[in-house]
């Protein structure tokens, strides 16, 4: 399909793999398939791009929001039936307490004469070694997604050129761009963000009248020292998109600037800062201390009690732990005042957090035994989230005990 070459760059290869197992409408289809790759390497928008392209009939599940089987299960089937069935037909939310309703209530919304035509896509950034059960199973066809060169970003970034420049001249930003950034950013989303954040100062020269779009030097020249201090702030995302606009208007040293850091400037959904305490407290915070710190009735139990000879080094000069998702909601239940239901909502706020970079998702080890996270800003972060909801989080934390 020539139309889906130029909506799905650099991935030839892999479009024309899916094309060839998912084949005709009438032909059996490959019972699974497991996509795996680094992250922004282009596996969901690829998948979910060539199945509305084909028009094929599919649902889409993110398995980082569903914490327990039951809420898997659940949005499979409430997904399946609200795809095969009308708005008056599926008013109703199926419920499925185990893997038997499961497939029981699946044989209701699947007729067992399609089960033949289904494919189970399979999205991860961890190889299918880590997944493969000990007692066997069937084997998916596995497809890697590599991650994208030099030469593919330059091709896909110079692809969302403004209108009203040439093709040739935001490639030449991009070029510039990636000289800059490549070396410690390869992430698509990122290099997107990035280019749309500084192209309007790359180009204002040639707005002034002050230079021609082919004027290369004088153009990097103007804009080298704010690439310079989009690796400083704009990367990590320590300022949003209009606090970094401030600065290239007002041409300020962003270290010099106060009230502009998220560190002292925070804008998050208000679970989503709960969220965010729960997980640095359960990356800095021994797990044995959960029940010092947010049990009722524990006792007195004295510091000297706790501490170990390979803890007396601290917490933070040590790094953040590894922590299970179910840590975290306990944590997340045991500080928030009101009730907290574990909705797809809270889920979805653990994936942005994820999303933003500031929750990081590590891979699991031999056992499958659930997500594992870690939280990824500083003290000082953490306590400008903290007072923004009056919660005292120094009295939490082990080391300032």
């Amino acid at each position: 399909m020539p139309h889906l070459e130029n909506i799905v760059l650099c991935r030839e290869s892999q479009v024309s793999t899916l094309q060839s197992l998912f084949g005709e409408r009438h032909h059996f289809s490959f019972p699974s398939i497991f996509i795996y790759g680094h992250t922004a390497s282009g596996k969901t928008y690829v998948t979910q791009t060539l199945l509305k392209t084909l028009e094929l009939p599919h649902v889409f599940v993110n398995c980082v929001e569903c914490f327990t089987l039951r809420l898997l299960l659940e949005k499979i089937l409430n997904k399946l039936n609200h795809l095969s069935s009308s708005e008056d037909d599926c008013s109703a939310e199926i419920t499925c307490e185990t893997f038997n309703d499961f497939v029981r209530l699946f044989k209701q919304i699947t007729k067992a004469e399609n089960l033949k035509d289904q494919t189970v896509i399979f999205l991860s950034e961890i190889v299918w070694e880590k997944f493969r059960p000990n007692t066997g199973c069937f084997e998916p066809f596995v497809l890697y997604f590599p991650d994208y060169s030099i030469g593919n970003l330059q091709k896909i970034l110079s692809h969302d050129h403004p209108p009203e420049y040439s093709a040739d001249f935001y490639a030449a930003y991009i070029n510039i761009l990636l000289g800059v950034f490549y070396t410690v950013c390869r992430d698509l989303k990122e290099l997107r963000h990035l280019a749309i954040l500084n192209f309007p100062k790359y180009c204002e020269p040639v707005v002034k009248g002050e230079a021609s779009e082919r004027d290369t030097r004088k153009l990097w020249r103007n804009i080298e020292p704010h690439l310079k201090k989009a690796m400083q702030t704009v990367y990590l995302r320590e300022i949003s998109s209009s606090q970094w606009e401030k600065l290239q208007k007002d041409d300020i040293d962003p270290g010099q600037l106060k009230g502009l850091s998220a560190c002292t400037h925070v804008e998050l959904p208000y679970y989503s800062k709960f969220i965010l305490i729960a997980a640095y407290l359960a990356s800095y915070n021994p797990a044995r201390t959960d029940k010092r710190f947010f049990l009722k009735h524990h006792g007195k139990i004295k510091k000297t009690n706790f501490l170990k000879k390979h803890e007396k080094t601290s917490n933070h000069l040590l790094g953040p732990k590894p922590f299970p998702l179910d840590r975290l909601l306990a944590i997340l239940y045991s500080i928030v005042d009101s009730r907290v239901a574990p909705t797809a909502n809270i889920f979805s706020q653990i994936t942005s957090l994820v999303t933003l970079q500031l929750l990081t998702l590590v891979g699991h080890d031999d056992q499958l035994d659930g997500p594992k996270y870690k939280c990824t800003v500083s003290l000082d972060f953490i306590r400008a989230v903290a007072r923004t909801v009056n919660f005292d989080i120094i009295k939490y934390l082990y080391d300032f005990l």
